[in-house]
């Protein structure tokens, strides 16, 4: 009698363990499928080919990334990147930084302000160029980015987006920017690619310092913007070994095909962190 009783429990435990992991797996499926469903809204910036924001295009259109691209911003006219979203069906547009900046040279007074800009502020806030070279270098700086990112702003904050790609996007970000895209604080809202494994080789020319120190590794750094030099927090990274017979084209190569792997990858983990 003891024996059947025993029996008895044991069938009603497997019973209820099955159903309990019947369960589990249609709450599962059904949690994959709202997610599936649901995108996040990325805006992207470039200056260029745009051979990195094809690779998020094409990630997007084959369910890789939980996202649609909404818009393609660009400092630079008539690049190749603009016809890439175009042909994507993506919004374009485009904020001349270089006849800003020459504006400006020219005529510093000619330049229309913000209304929301203070000088006193952003100055604190920056940490792109060193106090030492001196405060007339630092405001020309800061007051001239802050109009062509007020016309970045004007174009971009109308999408509502959930995520800004900086897709070799080759224009310093000042905090004028930034605080108006992360407006909720420490929740980072805009995503860079950097050719080297920060810390190591900030800068534009991330392959270059990296080939010319003669590292044998070498790679990318997908990382968030905040107010320095390629300092925000860290994302991903990959790498790759550095031959002796490599040549800087060859890593610039290796480089980028690392690249148009993990940026899909870290947007994709920004999307399923914000829709879980």
């Amino acid at each position: 009698m003891v024996l059947d009783i025993l029996c008895q429990h044991n069938e009603k435990f497997l019973k209820n363990k099955n159903e309990n992991k019947k369960r589990v797996i249609m709450e599962n499926e059904n949690k994959r499928r709202i997610i599936v469903s649901k995108k996040i809204k990325i805006g992207t910036l470039i200056s260029g080919g745009g051979t990195n924001l094809q690779a998020i295009i094409d990630s997007c259109a084959n369910g890789e990334i939980n996202g649609q691209i909404i818009f393609t911003g660009s400092d630079v006219p008539r690049v190749k990147g603009l016809e890439r979203a175009k042909k994507a069906g993506i919004d374009t547009f485009v904020v001349d930084y270089r006849q800003i900046i020459k504006s400006a040279k020219e005529d510093m007074s000619s330049l229309i302000l913000p209304d929301d800009f203070n000088i006193e502020e952003i100055r604190a806030k920056q940490h792109l160029i060193c106090k030492d070279k001196g405060l007339d270098k630092i405001d020309f700086f800061l007051k001239s980015r802050a109009v062509a990112e007020r016309k970045l702003l004007d174009n971009i904050l109308p999408y509502e987006i959930d995520l800004l790609v900086l897709a070799g996007f080759m224009r310093t970000l000042t905090p004028y920017f930034i605080d108006r895209i992360n407006t909720v604080p420490d929740r980072h809202k805009i995503m860079n690619i950097h050719p080297a494994l920060l810390p190591a080789f900030p800068g534009t020319d991330g392959y270059g310092d990296t080939f010319r120190y003669g590292c044998k590794v070498g790679g990318c750094t997908v990382h968030y913007i905040d107010y320095g030099e390629d300092t925000g927090p860290i994302i991903g990274q990959r790498a790759f070994q550095i031959e002796d017979n490599d040549t800087l084209e060859i890593v610039k190569q290796k480089g980028l095909e690392l690249e148009w792997q993990l940026y899909p990858e870290c947007i994709q983990k920004f999307a399923l962190q914000l829709l879980l």
